[in-house]
């Protein structure tokens, strides 16, 4: 085509904008009690919450916190800690764990109260007494809600002289939640995923990645911990996560019997921390879990949002060391740091008041591979791999020239110097090798980049030596 002038063309920018994947978002799986939330829309389907409203309107809240975990997480996360946001996925499902039942409940006032609890508000039917054969009118004869304490109540628009109603209904059984509940699977016929597999449906639903994974109380269960750490490893194929578990307060009742319980159930990963024994506040007992979980958000926060900085000797939200009966824990730092020793996480309070204590994952001792043995660095690496993958996508079935090696290498060095200024990593770099490319690779279109990186570890052990210097009495004369 003849041109005559002058002109632009734009061209592709040599360097892209890296994508950092979120560095600590949090996956808790569990029970809620969904029969006090504005909708029963999320059962088994993954909610992101933002603020303390948008999780307790969507799945309720009850301080039953045995019964309804998510709440647990719930109360640490934007209350105590004020880190957000939170993925929460429920498998407590009301047209599944259920069991009927009625009650006859005193009328005070023109209100009545029930006793039981998890009652679902749609069953409910409200008569005059047990064999009145129709059933009061919703909204017409009595309107339905629940108190603070999550109980059903009926306040009564006509009918209000009676002395006492008769109520049947359906209720919430949390208490049969099981292993398969939680751990979930993937069904075929309906292409409708339940329980830890719907890890895979996070980043497609929220285009964020899962980067801790947490089940509160079910986390005690080897059968769980062990699908955690599995599912954690390969999410979506490409993504990795770190998994926060628990050891059972309720056998392990001793520090020195945590040690054998830990290796016998195979607590024992490189993307896995068991806690142990539970941390609270006042009457509000918390899963170690659960407040490591939120102090790795609030430490990434105070540092840009990169996790490279160890949660062990922060701030947690407690006042004593308790084990789930209430049975109060002393724990002194030659006693911690047994359970350090093995690859345990625990809570200790010296200088500072009460402190997560411990840097190490499950993997250690046996383990002792930098990468897989401190849990900052496995958090960071994790991290580094997530956006590597998330940055790198989009060159995927580009033409294989140099322009597209040199802007992979460019775009990542650069992000790696970034990394370094803000001290995230001690260094980093990116290398395209001939001894890792041959031909037949090249040709059949794969690309090798080797990526180095080192980042900080936590310096757990500060060694102070003294020494009496005679030479001082010098000063003497």
């Amino acid at each position: 085509m003849f041109q005559h002038g002058s002109r632009v063309t734009e061209v592709p920018t040599s360097i892209s904008v890296p994508v950092e994947a979120a560095a600590t978002l949090p996956v808790v799986f569990g029970t809620a009690p969904i029969h006090l939330a504005a909708t029963t829309e999320y059962v088994n389907e993954p909610f992101i919450a933002y603020s303390w409203e948008e999780a307790v309107s969507a799945l309720g809240y009850s301080d039953d916190w045995e019964n309804y975990t998510l709440c647990e997480m719930m109360d640490a996360a934007f209350r105590q800690f004020n880190v957000a946001p939170v993925v929460f996925v429920n498998v407590l499902d009301p047209e599944v764990h259920k069991t009927s039942g009625n009650e006859t409940i005193e009328v005070f006032k023109g209100k009545a109260v029930a006793v039981t609890d998890g009652i679902l508000n749609e069953s409910v039917k409200v008569k005059l007494n047990e064999s009145a054969s129709t059933p009061l009118q919703k909204d017409v004869d009595y309107i339905a809600s629940f108190n603070g304490e999550g109980k059903f109540v009926v306040a009564l628009i006509t009918n209000t002289n009676v002395e006492s109603l008769y109520i049947e209904f359906n209720k919430l059984t949390p208490e049969i939640i099981n292993e398969d509940d939680v751990i979930g699977g993937y069904n075929i016929e309906t292409g409708k995923r339940k329980g830890l597999e719907l890890l895979n449906a996070i980043f497609p639903n929220f285009r964020l990645v899962p980067a801790q994974v947490l089940a509160p109380k079910f986390s005690t269960k080897p059968s769980i911990a062990a699908v955690m750490k599995a599912k954690a490893s390969a999410i979506n194929s490409y993504f990795r996560a770190f998994a926060w578990d628990d050891i059972d307060t309720t056998e392990v009742t001793h520090y020195q019997k945590a040690n054998e319980w830990k290796n016998m159930n195979n607590y024992v990963g490189t993307n896995e921390a068991p806690g142990w024994p539970m941390v609270a506040l006042d009457d509000k007992i918390y899963h170690v879990s659960t407040q490591a979980a939120c102090l790795v958000m609030k430490v990434a926060n105070a540092n840009g949002g990169a996790p490279y900085e160890s949660p062990s000797n922060k701030n947690l939200s407690m006042n004593k060391l308790v084990l789930k009966d209430g049975t109060k824990v002393d724990l002194g730092p030659d006693q911690a740091n047994l359970l350090n020793s093995q690859g345990i996480v625990t809570a200790l309070n010296m200088m500072n008041g009460w402190v997560l204590w411990g840097n190490c994952t499950g993997a250690y001792p046996g383990n002792t591979d930098v990468k897989d043995m401190f849990i900052p660095v496995r958090i960071t690496h994790n991290w580094i791999a997530n956006s590597i993958v998330l940055t790198t996508w989009s060159k995927v079935d580009k033409p294989t020239n140099r322009s597209l090696i040199n802007n992979v290498m460019d775009t990542m060095n650069n992000w790696f110097n970034g990394l370094h200024n803000r001290n995230v990593v001690l260094g980093g770099r990116v290398e395209f090798r001939p001894e890792d490319n041959p031909k037949t690779s090249l040709l059949a279109g794969k690309l090798r980049l080797r990526y180095f990186t080192a980042e900080p570890v936590p310096a757990q052990d500060i060694e102070n030596l003294l020494e009496f210097d005679p030479g001082y009495y010098d000063s003497l004369f």
